[in-house]
């Protein structure tokens, strides 16, 4: 297993040189979205650890939580399939228990994979990290280890603490998307002292700001609250149109959760003036490619205009 991370990562990930705007700013991003064809990104880096860990201690299974159209489902579920675990998702939506013409690109993939699926209600979801919960989880499928929903722990920072090598030291900004805090705390980690780390809230909550910072030990970040579009997973015509337009200028699909509204912001902000002249900025692309097509349905149904991928 070791063999496998290893040479997925022995190649260096390219930063590909987007534009200058005016007053010499520039922009690259790292595209750490090839860095697997279907456990891309953070979540790639965020199970590394977790997996090595759960081999090093005899686990079969791997127990997770997600939604239907989770990054994080998809990938524990490739991960799985590749590296020989089976694999467990708890979903948010029991509506969902019956009706697989109803589940999302995500969730058919993730059960192709072999991911076998609990599906419980929202109430019950938000009370998955309650030790009552989880008893009945181990009651159910016995021995399990078990990763967090989108995958954050202190393992997964370790994982995500090598997104940046030597060659990025000269960027004086770090941006990412923010989820759940763990790619950007092994960012600002990893960073130089005299770096910026920005990281762009993909939800509409300021706990971000608190959770990051329970993860780190450094002051060179900040939290980014201004391009949420809404909250997570919300979009409009707006951010589709910057992210078709920026995949037609520079040939880079984004997604609409998260790096859609983190270039969208990057470019909104050097507008704005937020960015000294000359500054060298390095935005991490963390995949999630695979929620598009769910999406699209989604935006097919709003009348609002597709992502082209």
């Amino acid at each position: 297993m070791q063999d496998f991370f290893e040479k997925v990562t022995s190649e260096s990930i390219p930063n590909e040189f987007i534009t200058e705007f005016p007053g010499g700013i520039k922009l690259w991003i790292k595209r750490e979205d090839l860095l697997h064809p279907e456990v891309s990104g953070n979540k790639f880096r965020k199970l590394k650890y977790n997996l090595l860990q759960a081999k090093k201690e005899n686990h079969a299974r791997i127990l997770t939580f997600g939604g239907a159209h989770s990054n994080h489902i998809s990938a524990t579920a490739t991960a799985g399939q590749l590296l020989g675990f089976k694999t467990i998702g708890i979903i948010r939506g029991e509506e969902l228990v019956n009706s697989q013409e109803k589940w999302s690109p995500t969730l058919k993939y993730a059960a192709s994979c072999g991911m076998k699926f609990e599906f419980i209600s929202r109430e019950k979801y938000r009370n998955k990290d309650s030790e009552g919960f989880l008893q009945k989880l181990k009651l159910k499928f016995d021995k399990f280890y078990q990763v967090p929903e989108g995958g954050t722990n202190e393992l997964a920072i370790k994982g995500c603490e090598e997104i940046l090598s030597e060659k990025d030291k000269d960027f004086n900004y770090i941006c990412a998307s923010v989820g759940t805090g763990g790619t950007i705390a092994g960012l600002i980690n990893s960073s130089e002292e005299d770096q910026k780390v920005l990281g762009f809230s993909a939800l509409n909550s300021d706990y971000l700001k608190n959770e990051v910072s329970t993860l780190v030990n450094k002051g060179n970040w900040e939290i980014i609250l201004n391009y949420h579009f809404g909250g997570y997973a919300k979009v409009n015509a707006e951010l589709i149109d910057f992210m078709n337009d920026f995949s037609k200028k520079y040939k880079i699909i984004l997604d609409p959760l998260y790096t859609g509204k983190l270039v969208f912001g990057i470019f909104d902000l050097v507008k704005c003036g937020y960015f000294p002249e000359n500054s060298k900025i390095l935005a991490i692309h963390t995949g999630g490619l695979q929620g598009i097509e769910g999406m699209n349905r989604f935006l097919k149904r709003k009348d609002l205009p597709q992502i082209i991928y």
